[in-house]
């Protein structure tokens, strides 16, 4: 097979052997995988793939169809349509995962906006409900909402009935935020003007968190997924004190197997299922065949885009 190599932090077209599956395992020939902000990372070397995913081979995310079984993966026949995440080598011809990992693509689904479901909306189900127990009725803070993971944020957050308000920095891209289901799309810089919020999901980095800082209820929860804009951030103690407030953070790629099976189960349950309805969508800003990778990895870098930078194969 083929799979888009980081050689020295550039992205090549090269050949590798295919993958077998082990026990409970699953081959998939790729149609589309997404790309995210961490693989851009790991083609700098600052985010190592874990064990057991390929070092070299990025990718996070994809959707294909079954090619082959390992002993005892029995849920999924050759040619069904799937999707997942994984640790590492999305960005292929072919990918190994355990089969506990996979997700159905929803009969009427395309592939290529299946290729950039898994990671954006598993990363933002998970954030929302999971770690910040989002529920109808809240108020939630959605920065940098114009991305993947955004937009995927803003339509799971808006069918749980709570009230949504995404900052997003280009405003040609305010009204297409607010027709995924925002109730409010502001500026950055206007976060005060809107809240106070139960829940934050920070996908920015420190500016976010000390922006929303003193405008949080009794309670709250800030949950940081991204720190594009920087790291390190200036906290007001007294104002985590006073909202009796918790700042937590999380990522899904260094999960074990079984976290990320269990994952994958809630995800099926909620958003797949909204997904196969029509309820929630996948905004395609671009896509790129795997073998230019480098203008695709351009593309997402650039910024100012609504939605996912997707590689086909096809």
């Amino acid at each position: 097979m083929r799979a888009v190599t980081i050689v020295e932090g550039e992205l090549l077209w090269n050949e590798h052997p295919d993958p077998v599956p082990g026990p409970g395992q699953v081959v998939v020939a790729v149609a589309a995988a997404g790309i995210n902000g961490a693989d851009m990372l790991q083609r700098k070397g600052f985010y190592p793939a874990p064990p057991g995913s390929p070092a070299d081979i990025p990718g996070l995310e994809f959707s294909g169809t079954v090619l082959a079984n390992g002993d005892g993966a029995v849920r999924f026949a050759t040619g069904d349509r799937v999707m997942a995440i994984c640790g590492g080598g999305g960005q292929a011809e072919q990918v190994v995962v355990p089969e506990s990992h996979l997700l159905p693509v929803p009969d009427g689904v395309d592939l290529v906006h299946a290729g950039g479901f898994p990671e954006a909306f598993s990363t933002a189900q998970d954030a929302l409900f999971t770690q910040a127990d989002l529920s109808e009725g809240h108020s939630v803070l959605i920065s940098g909402a114009a991305g993947g993971v955004g937009t995927a944020a803003v339509q799971l957050a808006a069918v749980a009935g709570a009230r949504v308000v995404a900052t997003v920095r280009n405003p040609d891209h305010h009204e297409a935020v607010r027709t995924l289901g925002a109730d409010v799309v502001a500026l950055p810089d206007a976060v005060a003007e809107h809240g106070p919020y139960d829940v934050s999901l920070e996908l920015v980095g420190a500016p976010g968190v000390e922006a929303v800082l003193p405008h949080l209820t009794t309670g709250a929860r800030i949950v940081v997924i991204g720190v594009g804009a920087g790291a390190k951030a200036q906290v007001n103690l007294l104002a985590v004190m006073g909202a009796r407030a918790t700042i937590g953070g999380s990522t899904l790629r260094a999960r074990s197997t079984e976290e990320k099976a269990g994952v994958a189960w809630l995800v099926e349950a909620r958003a797949v299922r909204l997904f196969g309805e029509g309820a929630v969508k996948v905004p395609v800003a671009d896509t790129f065949p795997m073998a230019d990778a480098t203008a695709a990895y351009e593309r997402f870098a650039a910024g100012g885009k609504l939605g996912k930078v997707v590689l086909v194969t096809g």
